[in-house]
């Protein structure tokens, strides 16, 4: 039975929901590196005193189990000691427990006490630019064991009761190489943790501690009541697909991967039994990165407008084996676990795009597109270090074109880094960035077009490190349309060679290489004979398809 009025109630989950907001302001605002502050690859979130996920702000889809799955580490290793204190922080990159995803993740808990009892967790973890390793950045195509991938910290307090632990952090920047950098967005989120920390505080405060922890009951159940709902839309029954991963950076073969999804009126199970076992090379996933995945689309299947909390995910179940590639054990490297992760979303996507076409489109360019490029600053000749994803196209739907230039699934609302910060940041030249018109994609409904990228170097001692997944299995098609076209790396030598690549780690690289992205179109929908000749015509004009496209794919001349 309600004790307080429902407008008051009304009034604290709105405001538990704009916590992880302000939040994720301070963050964006407060860190010292451009893969946080421009391209937002960071999320931030509150959970209550037993882990469960109240509010998560906007970024990295990514994170979409990582939140909870921290605290609840956090919860195991040190609640049952007694040991979690006003003015604690804790942290950790560990990728096979908690919130695991790669070693450049960053993870900082801080816990709420009112009254001196533990109300809330409020949590964020980040992209930091460098962890270590044997390549800059910290990601490797290559990598066969984690500690190739950068410095690994558990789950540890880093300030205890106020304290802070520099000893731990000399260790960190001792491994790291950009420790000013790294430092600034460790502060950064600590600073964004305060702030939810003093909103929580003052929001029990002015209500009371039974009102807020009512209104936060009420808003994990409305969570799940909205999401009920949504289920019982969606068509029942067992629904699988299958796919190819490209390779695991180490050897060429592929590696097949596949899901089952049972949905009921209250249950939607994922079963990835029978996917490829963890591989040699860092393509690996976590269990955690896979229920990630999991949440992420069913999410976008139900009712992607509500704020995420732990109610929405009640009705999910994942099933899969251990040391799986969806579910590695330690030391598997796992740097580019991105790759994997969104096969995990593209599985169930692809196994339930035919049945629920008004909400899912056909494949995307999945991968996140990842280059690192580190050298000598031409101008500066500091040390510098470009970490950052790339759009492409996504899927043609049963009635639209697909969206051109948009980044993948995985990376949620996040942005490219401005040209006028990359140059003056990392000393190279960026020379193009434009949508291009490779074959692929055609369809009564086309696929969104990805984008062509060119870096220069400026330097002779630059290095360049990728992956892009999709090389070898493009973008998914339905109904008679053509597949997408693949993700690549070029590397367009000054000597007039070109080298093309899906995975690259160290490459060297000379004054005057150009590095060109090209990421991948979408999947085309519906028989292409049947587009319009005015869409068709307007495509032309855009320089979207060539003629030549046009008379192969749709049978025109022109």
């Amino acid at each position: 039975m309600s004790t307080t009025d429902p407008y008051t109630i009304e009034i604290i989950r709105s405001s538990l929901e704009a916590i992880g907001d302000e939040m994720f302001s301070a963050l964006q605002r407060t860190s010292m590196s451009p893969i946080i502050y421009e391209t937002l690859d960071f999320s931030v979130g509150v959970t209550d005193a037993r882990g469960d996920l109240i509010t998560q702000g906007n970024g990295t889809t990514v994170f979409l189990a990582m939140i909870d799955s921290l605290v609840r580490d956090i919860l195991a290793k040190f609640g049952s000691k007694g040991e979690i204190h006003p003015g604690d922080v804790f942290m950790s990159n560990d990728p096979y427990e908690g919130g695991g995803t790669h070693l450049s993740d960053f993870g900082l808990v801080a816990p709420v006490f009112h009254q001196d009892e533990l109300v809330a967790f409020v949590v964020n973890k980040a992209h930091w630019v460098d962890v270590g390793g044997k390549n800059p950045g910290s990601f490797s195509t290559n990598a066969t064991e984690i500690f190739q991938e950068g410095i690994q910290v558990p789950s540890v307090k880093i300030i205890a009761r106020g304290a802070v632990n520099e000893q731990i952090l000399e260790i960190i920047t001792a491994n790291i190489r950009l420790p000013k950098d790294s430092m600034g967005d460790f502060w950064a989120g600590v600073a964004a943790n305060r702030v939810g920390e003093r909103r929580i505080v003052e929001l029990f405060a002015k209500y009371g501690r039974d009102a807020v922890l009512e209104a936060k009951e009420q808003l994990l159940t409305y969570g799940e009541t909205m999401i009920q709902k949504d289920l019982a839309a969606l068509p029942k029954g067992v629904f699988t697909a299958e796919d190819w991963i490209d390779d695991d950076g180490i050897t060429s073969s592929p590696l097949r991967v596949q899901v089952k999804v049972t949905i009921t009126d209250d249950e939607f199970v994922a079963d990835f039994t029978g996917s490829a076992p963890q591989a040699q090379g860092p393509i690996n996933n976590s269990r955690t990165g896979l229920v990630s995945a999991v949440r992420m689309i069913f999410k976008a299947l139900t009712n992607p407008h509500i704020p995420a909390n732990a109610g929405c995910f009640r009705m999910v179940r994942v099933i899969c084996p251990d040391s799986t590639v969806f579910t590695a054990k330690r030391p598997a490297p796992v740097s580019t676990y991105w790759e994997t992760q969104m096969y995990a979303v593209d599985l169930i996507w692809k196994a339930l795009a035919p049945h629920v076409p008004q909400r899912l489109t056909a494949g995307h360019q999945l991968s996140v597109c990842a280059v690192i490029l580190a050298g000598t600053h031409a101008d500066t000749k500091e040390f510098a270090l470009l970490v950052c994803p790339l759009v492409g196209g996504w899927g043609a739907g049963i009635s639209k074109d697909g969206e051109s230039g948009q980044f993948s699934a995985a990376d949620g609302e996040t942005y490219n880094i401005p040209v006028e910060i990359t140059e003056a940041r990392y000393g190279v030249l960026v020379e193009q960035y434009a949508f291009h018109n490779a074959a692929g994609g055609a369809g009564e409904y086309r696929g969104g077009r990805g984008v062509v990228m060119d870096y220069r170097v400026r330097t002779d001692d630059f290095v360049l490190t990728g992956s892009f997944g999709r090389f070898k299995y493009p973008p998914w098609s339905m109904n008679g349309g053509q597949n997408g076209s693949p993700n690549m790396l070029q590397v367009l030598r000054a000597d007039g060679t070109t080298e093309t690549y899906g995975k690259i780690a160290g490459l060297p690289l000379k004054k005057g290489d150009v590095v060109r992205m090209i990421t991948a179109h979408g999947g085309g929908v519906g028989d292409p004979k049947k587009r319009p000749i005015e869409r068709i015509r307007e495509d032309l004009h855009n320089g979207f398809i060539t003629p030549e496209q046009v008379q192969r794919d749709y049978g025109l001349s022109v």
